[in-house]
């Protein structure tokens, strides 16, 4: 799941994109309004994170900008306040779901995760499997032929992408663009790293290939 955090505390957004990075998603953040609709006309997000109050353009100006343009992304409203009216006026704004500061962690993943099933990224099957290879995309578990592969979040961002191309190959950029943050250098070798560390704990005999020019296949 991709993730765009619009926060100004920059202090609160990077141990959000650390904590959500850590639970396997992937993280992008904006500090204003402005850099947020500019980063969304840019790439593909499946949820929003978005702060209310915002410099430069508001997070009410912005919900009501990106639902106006139609993007699909979900939208997780955050404010300070927490009044029943401010609950109201949040989603009479577009969002899908409202949380107040302070929130719990574990809700906040909570959120996150059932709004990333609500978008239309989220509508594939919760199961994927091929050449006895099975991943729970919800539980976030895998395991080949009955046994229990102990993979990364990376790992399994790969695997997943993989099995859903039911054998179509998946070009290295199509892997950088969906499972890492822009920040990344792409020039970097994260993505045939993990694809090779994939590759070895799968096991024998070798599932995934390289066509040179396309991209790798399972």
């Amino acid at each position: 799941m991709r993730v765009l955090i619009v926060e100004d505390e920059v202090d609160l957004a990077a141990m959000l994109a650390e904590g959500l990075r850590a639970e396997g998603m992937v993280c992008d953040v904006a500090h204003d309004g402005a850099r947020a609709l500019e980063m969304t006309a840019a790439a593909d997000y499946d949820v929003l994170l978005l702060d209310r109050h915002l410099p430069k353009l508001s997070g009410d100006a912005v919900c009501r900008a990106l639902n106006t343009a139609g993007y699909p992304a979900r939208i997780l409203m955050l404010t300070a306040a927490g009044a029943l009216a401010d609950l109201v006026d949040g989603l009479g704004q577009g969002a899908d779901d409202y949380l107040a500061k302070p929130f719990s962690y574990l809700e906040l993943i909570a959120r996150l995760r059932a709004l990333g099933r609500r978008s239309p990224a989220g509508n594939s099957p919760t199961v994927l499997s091929r050449h006895g290879v099975s991943l729970d995309t919800v539980r976030r578990v895998a395991e080949r032929d009955g046994r229990p592969l102990k993979l990364t979040p990376k790992e399994l961002g790969v695997l997943e992408l993989l099995l859903a191309a039911d054998g179509a190959p998946i070009p290295t950029e199509q892997l950088r663009d969906s499972l890492w943050d822009a920040a990344l250098d792409p020039a970097t070798t994260a993505v045939r790293v993990t694809v090779h560390s994939l590759r070895r704990k799968l096991g024998d005999p070798p599932l995934i290939t390289n066509d040179p020019g396309y991209g790798y296949r399972l």
